[in-house]
């Protein structure tokens, strides 16, 4: 860790004397040591830089580890995943402790707690209803939180973070499975383009800090993400908990019929919240390269065989109904995941037993996000 931040202080330090880029800095100061002749004031060559790092890099157990939105969906599972993993030294901050909108708060939470790797997954969230409602506090919020993490991370010497952005940043239209190279082809889907911009501006200033401090910054692209702790809101909730909350409301009224939005005919992803946690420690430890990556499943549904599927584990036999005034968002979504298989990771969790454990844990919880009665206000991010 430590040669890595004096290689980047070396490359920052003839930026400022030469006027020159980050990757142009980075390839003279290489030249030099690879001639075998110091650069002046040089400390000896490091082992490895952001765009040379490969195979697996462990994270101490032991290391200062920033989980930011660690009450929301992604974050719950995070901190699970880590504890399980053994990592002790679990840092995380409440809304009422910082505000992650405010870069002077943010700074001076840094400076105290030193975070030494920061998985960024904290985010003002929400389904189609809520997005195409609320477009400027998503956009804004999501800037903002993005904006002051990343620079407090650069500016306190973070040695790795893990920005977790969105598959909506895709274009409406893009080609099915989506790569990676897709971003910015062409327009977005409507009803969540704030969110999408507020995304994509994440993606970008990631990749620009690396390329400008060489901050050992990444990002991962999710697809819809499901699974214990998610938002139960009957209005605007995410897909599957939306249908959970629905059909469980029906069977307990006796209820026949549940409504669901748009035609059904849409297609979706879905990985499991547990599967995406597994796959941010996995990308943290064993990833550094420039760009970023999709995290799915490479497998879709439409929302008729989805919405059938939360029926049979939550009132079997009862009659979809569906609302074609309502939007359907997006007509199909499902991500390319060739890279990260590559890399070695593969999601494991079977969408029928994901499911169960969602119902299961929907029903048995202690407050469930999305019910007035027990709303918890630390944890609408996701």
């Amino acid at each position: 860790m430590t040669h890595d931040k004096d290689f980047k202080r070396l490359v920052r330090t003839r930026m400022a004397e030469t006027g020159e880029t980050y990757t142009a800095a980075q390839a003279a100061l290489r030249s030099v040591s690879e001639r075998g002749g110091p650069a002046a004031g040089s400390r000896p060559r490091p082992r490895s830089t952001p765009n040379e790092r490969a195979g697996h890099r462990p994270i101490p157990r032991d290391a200062r580890i920033f989980v930011s939105g660690h009450a929301g969906l992604v974050g719950v599972a995070l901190l699970r995943r880590l504890r399980a993993e053994g990592f002790t030294n679990l840092l995380t901050a409440r809304r009422d402790q910082l505000d992650l909108r405010d870069q002077a708060a943010v700074n001076y939470w840094f400076r105290a707690n030193r975070p030494e790797y920061v998985f960024l997954v904290a985010g003002t969230v929400g389904g189609v209803l809520a997005n195409s409602t609320r477009p400027a506090e998503f956009l804004y919020d999501n800037m903002m939180i993005h904006a002051t993490v990343v620079h407090a991370s650069h500016l306190f010497d973070v040695d790795k973070l893990l920005y977790l952005g969105s598959s909506c940043v895709y274009p409406r239209g893009a080609a099915q499975p989506i790569t990676e190279d897709a971003l910015l082809t062409g327009p977005l889907e409507p009803t969540n383009a704030a969110y999408a911009l507020a995304k994509i501006a994440g993606i970008r200033l990631c990749s620009s800090y690396r390329e400008q401090y060489g901050c050992d910054f990444i990002s991962a692209m999710p697809t819809n993400v499901y699974g214990p702790g998610d938002n139960f809101d009957a209005t605007g909730g995410h897909l599957v908990p939306m249908l959970i909350r629905r059909f469980d409301d029906a069977r307990q009224r006796g209820d026949r019929e549940v409504t669901v939005w748009g035609t059904g005919k849409p297609r979706r992803e879905l990985l499991h919240v547990d599967d995406l946690a597994a796959a941010c420690l996995f990308l943290m430890e064993r990833a550094s390269q420039e760009g970023f990556v999709n995290v799915g499943t490479g497998r879709d549904l439409t929302i008729r065989e989805i919405a059938s599927l939360v029926r049979d584990l939550v009132h079997p036999g009862a009659n979809l109904v569906f609302d074609t005034s309502m939007p359907d968002g997006v007509p199909r979504k499902v991500l390319d995941v060739s890279r990260i298989n590559g890399l070695g990771w593969a999601a494991e969790i079977d969408l029928n037993d994901g499911l169960q454990s969602m119902v299961d844990w929907y029903r048995t919880a202690d407050h469930v996000r999305g019910l007035e009665i027990n709303a918890d206000p630390d944890a609408d991010a996701a």
